[in-house]
């Protein structure tokens, strides 16, 4: 999305984004885009952080106001020194806080800041700490990225249903074109025409899970030719290149590291695999379905909102392993004219589903209406 500053709007806002660190997470991207977005929309956006740096930093459009909490990186995402002298300075109508660390200070903030509209998000499938789940019960509303996150506050965090929304991710990356593109990333990486590509993009964590896609790519057909891109960065890529490497599959299982924008590789690869336990809503099976490419993932929280189960994608149950690899040679093996529609089903699903546009404007509706009640209650006049 662009980032020309417009001409504030009537009724334009002052909203604070609150993240811990800017590092390559899917809810960081998020972040960003949302910020660079509602400034683009005329309203005055600062994006804060527990951390300075992060490799996101530079995607940041200059019309953001930009504040770090620590003088230096302490290297703790939950240390927030002088969070609430740094709202009090910016004033904000909205603090909309993202990731697990800014959610456990939300409750504190609102408590602190009454007149202003907190809002804390469901972006994960891990267990909650226990200050996140208290700022459940006192934020003025919640966002949840998928219908089965709204779900499971309401039934395991006895959240009333009508203080939850459902604003799914929106699409970071718009499709690359495949003109050129794909055969000369694929001869780049000693894959041919028919060399079927499985790529995941994600953050090496261990919820993510990748060293299970290496075992179950180890376990295809010994005459299938077949490579394994794994995108991304993070603590859990020493043990998976290792583990790989004991499995003499160097060759096969390749590691790209960070991508600033992994559009090239969705026009290049062939087929999206997923193995996480932990997920709210999966960026990189939006980001596929958007370039073409279907998917076979494990069934976790928001997954078969991130394509259509059975159509453009499949959602195995955890650890049925004979599943996903039959999947995964289901739809390898698919005549072109069934690769090409399922293809076209998918880039029109994802396009229209998580449209930036689409997301950002229920975002923006679901601000006005919290000013609207802010307004309303702060105007009533006191009972006689």
């Amino acid at each position: 999305m662009t980032s020309t500053v417009l001409p504030s709007p009537p009724g334009a806002m002052q909203i604070l984004i609150l993240q811990d660190r800017l590092r390559s997470g899917g809810t960081e991207r998020q972040s960003v885009l949302l910020a660079n977005a509602f400034a683009a929309t005329g309203h005055a956006a600062t994006l804060l952080t527990f951390r300075p740096g992060g490799v996101l930093a530079a995607t940041v459009a200059p019309a953001i106001t930009r504040r770090v909490l620590q003088p230096f990186d302490a290297g703790m995402d939950w240390f927030a020194p002088g969070l609430y002298r740094e709202v009090r300075r910016a004033q904000p109508d909205i603090i909309l806080c993202m990731g697990r660390m800014a959610n456990c200070y939300a409750g504190g903030l609102q408590e602190r800041f009454p007149t202003t509209s907190v809002i804390a998000t469901m972006r994960t499938g891990k267990k909650l700490p226990r200050l996140f789940r208290r700022s459940l019960g006192i934020v003025r509303a919640i966002v949840a990225n998928s219908h089965d996150a709204r779900a499971n506050l309401i039934a395991h965090h006895g959240v009333a249903p009508e203080r939850v929304s459902v604003i799914h991710n929106s699409l970071v990356f718009p499709p690359a074109p495949v003109t050129g593109l794909r055969t000369q990333l694929r001869a780049n990486h000693g894959a041919t025409n028919n060399t079927v590509v499985l790529l995941c993009v994600a953050m090496f964590r261990p919820e993510k899970n990748q060293r299970e896609l290496i075992e179950l790519a180890a376990q295809l057909p010994a005459d299938l030719d077949w490579q394994l891109w794994l995108g991304g960065d993070g603590p859990a890529r020493p043990a998976c290149e290792k583990f790989a490497a004991e499995k003499s599959l160097v060759a096969r299982v390749k590691f790209l590291g960070w991508q600033r924008d992994p559009a090239p590789l969705y026009a290049a690869a062939d087929l999206a695999v997923h193995a996480s336990w932990s997920e709210a809503l999966s960026n990189f099976l939006i980001e596929s379905q958007a370039s073409g490419l279907p998917v076979v993932a494990y069934d976790a929280q928001g997954i078969a909102e991130c394509f259509v189960p059975d159509d453009t994608g499949y959602v195995i149950a955890r650890d049925n392993r004979a599943a996903f690899l039959e999947k995964i040679l289901h739809l390898s093996c698919a005549t072109a004219a069934e690769k090409s529609a399922r293809a076209e089903h998918a880039r029109t699903y994802a396009r229209d589903a998580f449209d930036p546009a689409r997301q950002v404007a229920r975002y923006l509706e679901l601000f006005a209406r919290l000013q609207r009640s802010a307004a309303n209650l702060n105007t009533t006049p006191p009972l006689a």
